[in-house]
């Protein structure tokens, strides 16, 4: 399983974004902060929920500078499918990953192999690649997108700002830690 401070797993693999069937490798997303968002299949009943959540927050992260990578075992005609027959996925503006041979699930190592389906992993990498962010919930729990917004500011707070963290619930605003030996015992 990819850690916290350890590069995202390589992969290439077909993706439906923007009316359009595109390739996307582990090399295509460096460069700007990313979340990978697993679900376990189209089609289904939390998953929309969790994706269409992402849609509405999307144009936030944008200009945070993320880009939001949906990921399933589905294949991107699925995805194709999916986006034209549901209301709620056809708001989606980022790219839907298809995965039918769990690389991707596997190099996060989300993959429920007997199932060959993902759990719901969140995974937020900075701009070389590096995770920042690993969250993962079983099927029937669903996350939020407001709170991996409030974790993309945190984690963007934290890389330029050396030597400074973020305490529980942080937002952009409210204050920051300096650790050091004056804060030991007076939290």
């Amino acid at each position: 399983m990819p850690r916290i401070n350890e590069s995202i797993p390589e992969f290439k693999v077909e993706a439906f974004h923007n009316g359009e069937f595109t390739e996307v490798s582990s090399d295509d997303v460096k460069g700007k902060w990313s979340i990978f968002l697993f679900y376990p299949a189209d089609f289904t009943f939390v998953c929309p929920t969790e994706l269409g959540d992402m849609a509405d927050h999307y144009e936030e992260l944008q200009k945070l500078g993320v880009e939001v990578y949906s990921v399933s075992t589905d294949t991107h005609f699925v995805h194709k499918a999916w986006h034209d027959a549901s209301d709620t996925i056809r708001k989606i503006k980022f790219p839907m990953l298809g995965d039918p041979a769990g690389v991707i699930s596997r190099g996060f190592d989300v993959l429920i192999e007997d199932a060959g389906v993902a759990l719901r992993g969140t995974f937020l990498a900075d701009p070389e690649g590096v995770i920042k962010v690993a969250e993962i919930h079983d099927l029937g729990i669903g996350r939020s997108a407001a709170d991996m917004v409030r974790k993309v500011k945190a984690a963007q707070y934290v890389a330029s700002h050396d030597g400074e963290v973020c305490p529980a619930s942080w937002e952009p605003g409210k204050d920051t830690l300096k650790p050091g030996l004056d804060l030991v015992g007076k939290l």
